[in-house]
């Protein structure tokens, strides 16, 4: 097991999807790693958590990135945030990701959740798989 490509990993979808024209037309630049102090935008995209379990195999290190990427809006209903979340599923679910460290053997969809938070706030939390290599 590796934990060694993790950052190489998030870098790679954090740029995939800042790179989105789907989703910048709904989100414009508020994709973010972590929330920015201040005042946030009515919609953004955050980075979420991972959990990483090993993947070795005969020929090399792997590991099975399980991440989260949420969509939080104050906009009422969940109309504009379940739109940002489907170009989010567009950009992510089987893509191609170029990593600066190991390589990306696949990339899929696994789950959403969407809630309304006790703030008024609307929050739809996608899961994806990740399974990379460090070659």
């Amino acid at each position: 097991m590796t934990y060694a490509v993790s950052a190489p990993l998030q870098a790679a979808v954090y740029q995939a999807l800042v790179a989105d024209a789907a989703l910048q037309g709904l989100v414009g630049s508020n994709v973010f790693d972590a929330p920015p102090p201040g005042p946030l935008p009515d919609t953004y995209v955050a980075l979420g958590p991972e959990t990483v379990t090993g993947a070795n195999h005969s020929t090399g290190c792997g590991a099975v990135h399980d991440f989260v990427v949420s969509v939080v809006t104050e906009v009422a209903g969940f109309q504009a945030a379940k739109e940002a979340a489907g170009a989010i599923s567009d950009a992510l679910d089987g893509a191609t990701l170029t990593l600066s460290r190991g390589s990306l053997a696949g990339l899929w969809f696994i789950k959403a959740k969407a809630a309304r938070e006790r703030d008024g706030l609307r929050r739809i939390d996608l899961t994806f798989r990740a399974s990379v290599e460090d070659n």
